[in-house]
């Protein structure tokens, strides 16, 4: 698989498919639901998920083709007969997919910083998210509320530990978090890339990974062979003869020495390309 194929969206156009639209039946939900024009609805722009898998799309909409909507979507009012949505996004496109005209929704009369926050959680404890979806929904979070990192950990249930591990993700260059995110590559993949420091290596790394199916393990070993790959060889040092002889002289001498009682100290070392050989001998025994 070559790069350039994945920086390109894998995603395919769905047909529309005619279906009956939903008829409300308020006595399945706990909360009052109505039917409103799915026209009148505008996305969230706190909305965390930045990917939609066509395909699974078009499963849900199958899905809600068959058995209706399970769980209305709920909005709130922004204007004289509009709305935001607030939770509910792949169903909306699943109803939009189907040419529904109504679509039975759940009214909440929410200010902006609830209504983020509400986006942004619900749709941070789906399992469906990829990483840089969740790292960048913490971020927002921490960023539009002023939230900390222990403030946020608290309202998911997570540790602080968590919430600081996958904002490191955000650390990748661009190109690198398209590829992770596109491919649904998991964290524990996306923060081994961290180790490389350069984005070309990141992303010669991502094309490995993508491109034969790297599970975790076999990532972390392919950064670690890259990484030792890149270390620099150290110099091999090449003394003069002259140099040479009169330095296996001098260590034989001290060997002798010390074999025969006396206190030496030696030290010996190369200072760009000269040697030094530094002898301390105790004058008395």
């Amino acid at each position: 698989m070559r790069l350039g194929d994945l920086l390109r969206s894998r995603a395919a156009n769905q047909e529309k498919v005619a279906a009956p639209e939903p008829e409300v039946k308020e006595e399945q939900w706990s909360e009052q639901v109505i039917s409103i024009p799915i026209d009148s609805v505008e996305i969230n722009r706190f909305q965390p998920r930045s990917f939609f898998d066509e395909a699974s799309l078009g499963e849900l909409a199958a899905s809600i083709k068959e058995h209706g909507i399970l769980h209305p979507m709920v909005v709130r009012p922004i204007g004289e007969e509009r709305y935001e949505l607030v939770v509910g996004e792949r169903r909306l496109r699943a109803c939009r997919m189907l040419g529904w005209d109504k679509i039975p929704v759940i009214v909440k009369e929410l200010d902006d910083k609830n209504s983020a926050e509400l986006a942004l959680i619900e749709n941070l404890q789906r399992e469906d998210l990829n990483c840089i979806e969740v790292a960048e929904g913490y971020r927002r979070l921490l960023d539009e509320f002023g939230m900390t990192q222990e403030q946020l950990a608290q309202r998911l249930g997570s540790s602080q530990s968590s919430i600081a591990n996958k904002l490191r993700l955000l650390k990748l260059p661009e190109s690198v978090r398209h590829i992770v995110s596109q491919e649904m590559l998991g964290e524990r993949q996306a923060r081994a890339l961290l180790s490389l420091k350069s984005e070309a290596d990141q992303l010669k790394a991502l094309e490995k990974i993508v491109g034969d199916g790297l599970n975790v393990r076999q990532t972390e070993d392919l950064v670690r062979k890259m990484l030792e790959e890149d270390k620099p060889t150290q110099k091999v040092r090449r003394f003069h003869p002259d140099v040479r002889l009169l330095r296996n002289s001098v260590r034989r001498l001290v060997a002798d020495m010390r074999e025969g009682g006396s206190v030496i100290d030696f030290k010996e070392q190369v200072v760009d390309d000269t040697l030094e050989m530094v002898i301390r001998i105790r004058t008395e025994p």
